[in-house]
């Protein structure tokens, strides 16, 4: 199978930069339903121009490339063993590319891998089907969406929507509430996949497994068809919006299979995947390896263009934050200002703020920005540049955060999906903002880094080192200010009474 390297190699290259036509065309349709000027908007304007870097480059669209998750129908006859290991060499082939991010950690010691490879990593799912052709389908789902994943067991009682029951409507209330909860945590616009029934671990898999449908298919259950395109239109009403900002665009794809199940136990399992809906496939010839045919695309068909203008427009309005900044020009800040960052930033995600819990920074921080973010990099030359580098889910930071500003000073930190009230409050009291990014954004933010400072903490990987980084013209929006007002605890209010409203008139009897 001379080919089989370079076509698997190729298959996870584009799965990373390159959306496929039916999840460009569902992100068309949210950049013009939503209302134009509004946060939402901004968003999307963002998002549709990192989707064409990201295929005119052949650059990660989401720095976060997630566990790749392989689904692979063999004819009978081919050697699984030998399909795995080349599976294995491609995925860390194309790690050491900066096609994907190093993503396999030890769970016991917490060590990186370096190459995404490990332990049941990467995940790859085998079936023998009566085809002449190798089927290869692969799934890079990241992490902020993948912990946005929920699994409810009926009856239950659900925020603003009473009680579900073991019937069509309680499954309906749980997909409401599923797309409610994933806020901009998920980076909505997002899409569902979902098992009704089975038990606890398969119905996850099988919920996953949906995700493998194209956005624009019907479902071949009548009652579950209707269940789909019912949850599409009452989703899009609760008005979480892009990024969790508010607005008419909160589900892009809502795609349901049914299992049997046990008497004793009615599972709704709910695999969330983000508006970076990173899937595609191939048939390769059994002999050779070779493509025979792209599945999900067509590469002589040409890409549909997402960005509708030059991305985000400046307005003259922004304020420009240098760092060391002043705890006067923070206080000047409020929701919904735009940010634009020139100067230093300090990435630090999980296994940096951790450590700054116990000890001392490498740098002094007093002043400073930090970015949660795990980049993409690659060193070429012995100088390390950015190849991909957007926000990640702040939330995870939430037990670290506030003390962090306390200790050491820090002025403002840049992420995604919001922080809770202990940040909040630590905001407050020592003069500091939370500026959210968007999600997946990765080609968008890699161009404003003009330049790789240093690094500390390498031992801790990657994604979780502290990278020093100059920026330029870094766009983001006030989101916390240091006045207790957080854009985050208002929209989950609003969408919380406009979830409560839809299910009033959706299960009145």
């Amino acid at each position: 199978m001379q080919h089989l390297a370079s076509s698997l190699l190729e298959l996870i290259t584009q799965t990373s930069t390159n959306l496929p036509p039916d999840v460009r065309a569902a992100m068309g349709i949210a950049i013009d339903r939503e209302t134009p000027g509004t946060q939402s908007a901004q968003a999307l304007s963002i998002i549709a121009t990192n989707i064409d870097m990201a295929a005119n480059d052949e650059g990660p669209i989401c720095q976060d490339t997630g566990m790749p998750t392989f689904l692979v129908h063999t004819p009978v006859g081919v050697n699984q063993i030998a399909l795995k290991k080349a599976i294995q060499a491609a995925v860390a082939e194309a790690t050491k590319r900066g096609k994907l991010r190093p993503n396999s950690v030890d769970s016991l010691t917490g060590k990186n891998s370096g190459d995404n490879l490990g332990p049941e990593t990467p995940v790859v799912h085998f079936e023998q089907w009566e085809n002449d052709s190798i089927e290869v389908k692969l799934l890079l789902k990241g992490g902020g969406c993948e912990n946005k994943n929920i699994q409810y067991s009926l009856p239950c009682e659900l925020d603003h929507l009473g009680k579900a029951g073991r019937d069509l409507d309680g499954v309906k209330k749980c997909l409401l509430h599923a797309v409610w909860q994933a806020q901009g945590q998920g980076c909505a616009p997002g899409a569902i996949g979902v098992c009704i029934g089975s038990d606890r671990a398969h119905g996850y898999w099988l919920a996953k497994e949906q995700l493998f449908r194209t956005l624009d298919d019907t479902n071949p259950d009548p009652v579950l068809a209707g269940l789909e395109a019912e949850v599409m239109e009452e989703a899009n009403k609760i008005g979480v919006g892009a990024m969790g900002f508010g607005g008419k665009s909160s589900l892009i794809g809502c795609k349901v299979m049914a299992a049997n199940r046990l008497p004793a136990s009615f599972f709704v399992s709910v695999a969330y995947d983000c508006w970076a809906f990173r899937r595609l496939g191939v048939l390769l010839d059994a002999q050779t390896g070779a493509i025979q045919q792209w599945l999900y695309r067509d590469p002589s068909q040409q890409v549909l263009q997402m960005a509708r203008d030059e991305g985000f427009a400046l307005t003259g309005r922004e304020v420009v934050l240098t760092a060391p900044v002043s705890e006067e020009q923070i206080r000047s800040l409020k929701v919904g200002d735009i940010v634009l960052i020139r100067g230093d930033v300090y990435t630090g995600r999980d296994a940096v703020h951790a450590h700054l819990m116990k000890n001392p920074p490498p740098v002094d921080l007093n002043g400073q920005i930090i970015y949660h973010c795990g980049p993409v990099m690659l060193k070429e030359n012995d100088q390390w540049f950015v190849k991909a580098a957007g926000p990640t889910t702040s939330s995870r930071e939430e037990p670290y955060q506030g003390t962090i500003i306390k200790n050491y000073g820090v002025r403002a930190v840049i992420g995604k999906g919001g922080m809770g009230a202990k940040t909040s409050q630590a905001l407050k009291e020592f003069g500091a903002v939370y500026l959210n990014g968007i999600g997946g954004a990765a080609q968008y933010y890699a161009r404003t880094v003009q330049s790789v400072k240093g690094v500390h903490w390498m031992e801790f990987g990657i994604p979780e080192a502290m990278w020093h980084l100059t920026v330029h013209d870094f766009a983001a929006i006030v989101t916390m200010d240091a006045h207790g007002n957080s854009l985050h605890a208002d929209v989950e209010h609003a969408t919380g009474d406009q979830l409560e409203a839809v299910g009033a008139a959706l299960f009145r009897k």
